[in-house]
């Protein structure tokens, strides 16, 4: 069974994590993706900790990819890109505003020599806008959208703003993106027109703020006044993280029904925050976990990433395999993590090395000699 995007081909010139991993969830549903790096590789490859002088964070937003290197602020360079756009269908990059056009690659410069082209743009604000030229990242993308702002609410009192533990306004946006083009693609199916993309990490953040926007619009109330006040009316019982003997729990049980299976479980009459982190503190986190599984209450320990790569569900669900990876051998990754009724043949492919498939992309797609290569390689284009 083929892979619903096994017939597309995008060229990939983005970097850090917000585009890489946008790329990647289409890599997954059978793109084939060809990531352009410079030949001195992008950023990413650098963050570390290293292991033989490889970045994880790279890795884990690039698999399933291949790896050329293109210089293309060479002539030949954007000669070279441009013969890869004529081949491809889908164009994504994600540098400041401006900067593609300021290289003769914009939107309107590929359009002409592909026109059903599909290009998408990821940036921090967007292509317009009073703020669209500044550089972002996912703490600013947080930051104007609320997020880190509610991320810091403590229990009774603002608390200092946080950012997110791994970069949410990144990969956020990033799935809004991969969507998105996905819906190009099948909007040029049906047209046989391409189009320009422009997702924002700021817009894509208000969207998932949705919920404390519209409770403020509608009722006034701020995360921190709402939460206060569906705790005055015991909308919500029992819910957080709480200690135990040996580790932490995750509880949310709302009223209602589940109030009293806790109730029930707990052998008492109703349930306050206060007695139930009592409770808890008694008693093992599988003891704990045990208890209100058999409740039906919403449980689940607190795991830290070395517990949540063994954690038998998650396995069961087939989340993680081992790749071959050309210089750290066998590595465990996450795989695509939705399951289709239809669609079999998911595969994952470890993430390239700098430049491993540019001699077969420019010989095999483009009919380039190994003489021409090796000519390109010492002018400094690949």
């Amino acid at each position: 069974m083929k892979l619903p995007l096994e017939d597309i081909r995008i060229l990939d010139l983005t970097h850090v994590w917000f585009g890489p991993y946008c790329t990647m969830m289409l890599a997954h549903l059978g793109a084939e993706v060809i990531k352009i790096e410079p030949p001195w590789g992008e950023m990413t490859r650098y963050f570390p900790p290293l292991v033989e002088n490889e970045s994880p964070t790279f890795i884990s937003m690039n698999l399933n990819k291949k790896d050329i290197t293109l210089n293309l602020k060479h002539p030949k360079g954007k000669e070279i890109f441009k013969e890869l756009v004529k081949l491809s269908d889908v164009v994504v990059e994600n540098f400041t505003p401006g900067t593609m056009e300021k290289l003769g690659l914009g939107y309107e410069d590929v359009k002409k020599v592909k026109p059903d082209i599909i290009y998408a743009s990821l940036s921090g604000f967007g292509q317009t806008g009073p703020y669209s030229r500044r550089p972002s990242y996912f703490s600013i993308a947080e930051a104007i959208t609320g997020h880190a702002y509610m991320a810091g609410l403590e229990e009774d009192r603002e608390g200092k703003p946080r950012g997110s533990p791994q970069a949410y306004g990144d990969l956020g946006p990033a799935l809004f993106a991969a969507l998105s083009i996905v819906a190009a693609i099948r909007y040029r199916d049906k047209t046989g027109k391409g189009q320009w993309i422009d997702v924002a990490q700021a817009d894509c953040m208000v969207s998932l703020a949705s919920q404390a926007i519209v409770t403020y619009t509608v009722s006034g109330l701020t995360p921190l006044e709402a939460r206060r006040k569906r705790r005055s009316l015991g909308q919500v019982s029992v819910g957080g993280f709480f200690k135990a003997k040996d580790g932490y729990v995750a509880v949310l049980a709302s009223r209602g029904a589940m109030m009293e299976r806790l109730a029930k479980a707990l052998g008492v009459e109703e349930v306050d925050k206060e007695m139930f982190e009592r409770w808890v503190s008694e008693r093992t986190v599988k003891e704990v976990v045990d208890t209100l599984v058999e409740a039906d209450v919403a449980v689940a320990p607190v795991l830290n990433i070395d517990e949540v790569v063994e954690e038998p569900h998650l396995v069961a669900r087939g989340l993680f395999t081992e790749v071959e990876h050309p210089k750290l051998g066998r590595i465990k990754v996450p795989t695509y993590p939705v399951k289709f009724s239809e669609i079999r043949g998911f595969k994952v492919v470890s993430a390239p090395t700098l430049g491993q498939h540019t001699e077969e992309v420019l010989s095999g797609l483009l009919g380039y000699s190994k003489e021409e290569i090796e000519a390109l390689r010492r002018e400094g284009v690949i």
